[in-house]
């Protein structure tokens, strides 16, 4: 009987199953494979997404391979890197309280607190359409059209791209009636993350996700950046702002504003264990 030892944790909802390598190994299987496996909800151990340390990068303390639910890829993940970095320090895995992963938004930073929380330097903001992807004309306030009705949205990547779009309207059913057509539009390449956001003041702002390759997700820290970034952008937030999503909430601060975007965007929030177990392959 063929079994892999796995760790369960989750960041403001949005949840995780982290295997080590030497684990992976003994699947035998392929990464994407392995994702839709134990991620499934009904027939796995249920998460949006499979971590995988990789300790072989020269580039950085360490790498990653994040694959989401359905097996596809994603470039970088906020919540994910929370609960990547107490997993590493807490298995005395690394030694130093900040250190560097190398990921496929490139080197990312993250800060392991006194407190549960782990705080991450991320990738500066990427608003140049041909670098999201985004085949739109413009990156802000774009006037999307769906058949009955068009978005103005924000084309951003954090190394991934997103689509953030501000309503005065209830953002999670917005998000799961026009996630998907907006996340599979023609206008994005490589599909997109969306998100719906209602603005409660110049420093706090709720949040709703449809999360490219896992739909619905309770929190999505990459895409509270992209929402600050494209709040400070519109002049709709100060730099520093609470996000509340349907898990939790996170904290995202960003120097930048519309002349000088080249700044890195730091999310602080939990990282939190959900449990531990073999799981039988």
């Amino acid at each position: 009987m063929k079994t892999v030892h796995f760790t369960k944790m989750q960041g403001c909802g949005n949840d995780f199953v982290i295997l080590d390598y030497a684990e992976y190994r003994k699947s035998g299987m392929f990464m994407s494979d392995l994702s839709r496996k134990l991620c499934d909800r009904h027939f796995g151990i249920g998460a949006d997404g499979l971590i995988i340390p990789d300790y072989k990068t020269n580039e950085a303390d360490v790498g990653w391979y994040f694959y989401n639910s359905d097996g596809s890829t994603a470039q970088m993940c906020g919540n994910g890197m929370r609960c990547f970095a107490r997993y590493l320090y807490d298995k005395k895995l690394i030694e130093k309280q900040e250190f560097t992963v190398k990921t496929g938004a490139g080197i990312i930073t993250p800060k392991i607190l006194p407190t549960n929380e782990v705080t991450v330097k991320m990738s500066v903001p990427i608003l140049e359409v041909e670098k999201i992807p985004f085949l739109g004309n413009k990156a802000l306030n774009y006037e999307l059209k769906l058949n009955d009705i068009t978005f103005v949205g924000n084309a951003i990547s954090m190394g991934n791209p997103h689509f953030v779009i501000f309503i005065d309207g209830n953002t999670m059913d917005n998000a799961k009636k026009y996630g998907s057509q907006i996340e599979l539009n023609k206008l994005f390449p490589e599909k997109t993350n969306v998100e719906f956001v209602k603005q409660i003041s110049r420093t706090e702002l709720e949040l709703s996700v449809w999360e490219r390759g896992c739909g619905i997700t309770l929190a999505c820290g990459t895409g509270a950046c992209a929402t600050v970034v494209a709040g400070i952008l519109n002049n709709f937030t100060e730099s520093k702002v609470l996000v509340k999503l349907p898990g939790g909430a996170v904290t995202i601060e960003w120097q930048g504003q519309e002349d000088d975007t080249n700044y890195p965007v730091y999310l602080t929030g939990s990282a939190d264990y959900t449990f531990e177990g073999d799981f039988i392959l």
